[in-house]
């Protein structure tokens, strides 16, 4: 089979490839397209991936091309990580917001509006030539803002395109862990969109784990998310929040934190993945070992903001393992195989609602239990969310729907609402400086409103 990566200079893309070697099953991919503009990136990537295969059998076959359709032609899946506006476009996704004290994040609040207006009519372009060219493909989207963007290249690819995330299926597996459950055989009841969910249940052998798990306060501390909302929180609540609604729970703690950083997430990954790259491309033969020095790295300093840590810190980051690690890229392979060899397999994913929860219209993009089979993915029945959870999604909801407007048709008008009505944005006021800040400092959000 062949896989299109688009996107595939990425920091990110030899994660895949790796979930591609351990893969043993049959079909399996044997050639990886990978696409990006940048040659320089590309010929990184591609002397990672060599060496990353170096000595293992069956390795796919890596062509780089800056063709897209080149890379489209004869796909059986396309996974796309593309990045409109590069890093560059992130940092001021997250200093346009923080100038006006509003949270800056790349997927959350102002900034994920902000990305999503540049991002979407060149997905859409690309939506098309996979239309044309691979039309029984699936594409499997790892663009962020990855609902908005999933729910917007339906338009396109109806319910061949599945948007992926790693947090929630984690979030499940840490806490299956802690409570000494077989991961491997628990049921994950979650929902909501993505980066905006909740963990309900977690079933093992019939019984729901998830009240003992939040009565232990110790084993609440030992979680991520424990240390990020606190284990009173979590316990008020009586679910365990994706870590993403930190922004929402503590929003102007967030926003502190972050103002307090002596760079934004985004400067310190221009940064990071700048020298990565820069010191690959003179030392290509160590191409590998600089990849994984700098994952490690940027793995220690994850959402630093909520968990008390500061870009600048140089925090003991664990060597990076990396067979036993595994994240989106692996959901991305479970969704594959399942689709390939018809290996009914349940995994959360972002796909359309059809009639799943009721507060929300069947095109709704929403994340929840999916069964993946030769058909794709289908949402599985799932309980009502509660007042607040779906009065949160809802409000988000319209906010993507204003957003997709405003990038498919360049009204000002939509773009304008879609700030004003975020519920992290507390002013039409705000709103206004935030479209004119967006529209002056990033050119792709100047042409998707017809400036």
């Amino acid at each position: 089979m062949k896989l299109a990566i688009l996107g595939g200079g990425g920091f990110r893309v030899p994660l895949v490839y790796k979930a591609l070697l351990q893969d043993t099953g049959s079909p399996r991919v044997d050639k990886v397209a990978l696409y990006d503009q940048s040659p320089e990136r590309l010929s990184v990537i591609t002397a990672v991936l060599s060496q990353l295969a170096a000595g293992r059998d069956h390795a796919p076959r890596v062509e780089a091309t800056l063709d897209l359709d080149k890379a489209l032609e004869g796909a059986d899946f396309i996974f796309s990580a593309i990045r409109v506006g590069g890093l560059e476009g992130r940092t001021r996704d997250e200093r346009v917001a923080l100038d006006l004290g509003v949270l800056g994040q790349e997927t959350t609040g102002p900034g994920g509006i902000a990305y999503g207006l540049r991002t979407i009519p060149v997905m859409l372009d690309i939506a098309r030539r996979v239309k044309a060219l691979a039309p029984k493909a699936f594409f499997i989207n790892f663009t962020n803002p990855a609902g908005m963007i999933t729910e917007a290249l339906q338009q396109v690819l109806g319910n061949r395109v599945i948007g992926i995330c790693d947090t929630p299926g984690g979030l499940g597996r840490r806490i299956a862990g802690s409570l000494g459950l077989d991961a491997g055989r628990i049921q994950v009841d979650y929902v909501g969109l993505n980066h905006l969910g909740w963990l309900r249940r977690l079933i093992s052998d019939g019984e729901d784990h998830l009240p003992r798990f939040l009565a232990d306060e110790q084993a609440l501390a030992t979680l991520e998310e424990g240390s990020i909302f606190g284990p009173s929180w979590i316990q008020a609540m009586g679910v365990v929040p994706n870590e993403y609604l930190y922004y929402y729970y503590f929003n102007r703690d967030a926003v502190r934190s972050i103002v307090e950083q002596p760079t934004t997430r985004g400067e310190f990954l221009v940064a990071q993945q700048g020298d990565f790259y820069a010191a690959a491309g003179k030392d290509p033969d160590r191409a590998f070992e600089l990849w994984q020095r700098t994952i490690a790295e940027r793995k220690a300093l994850y959402m630093a903001e909520a968990k008390g840590k500061r870009h600048d810190d140089s925090p003991e980051a664990e060597p990076f393992d990396l067979e036993s690690e595994g994240g989106y890229e692996l959901v991305a392979l479970a969704v594959m195989a399942a689709i390939a060899r018809d290996e009914k397999s349940t995994i959360i994913l972002n796909v359309r609602n059809g009639g799943t929860l009721a507060g929300l219209d069947a095109d709704a993009v929403i994340e929840v239990p999916s069964l993946v089979d030769a058909n794709g993915a289908h949402p599985l029945a799932t309980s009502a969310p509660d007042l607040h959870q779906l009065g949160l999604m809802q409000q988000v909801k319209a906010v993507d729907r204003l957003a997709i407007e405003a990038a498919t048709t360049g009204s000002e008008e939509a773009a304008l609402k879609a700030f004003a009505l975020h519920p992290l944005v507390d002013s039409v006021t705000v709103a206004r400086s935030l479209l004119r800040g967006y529209v002056d400092a990033i050119p792709e959000v100047a042409r998707a409103l017809h400036r």
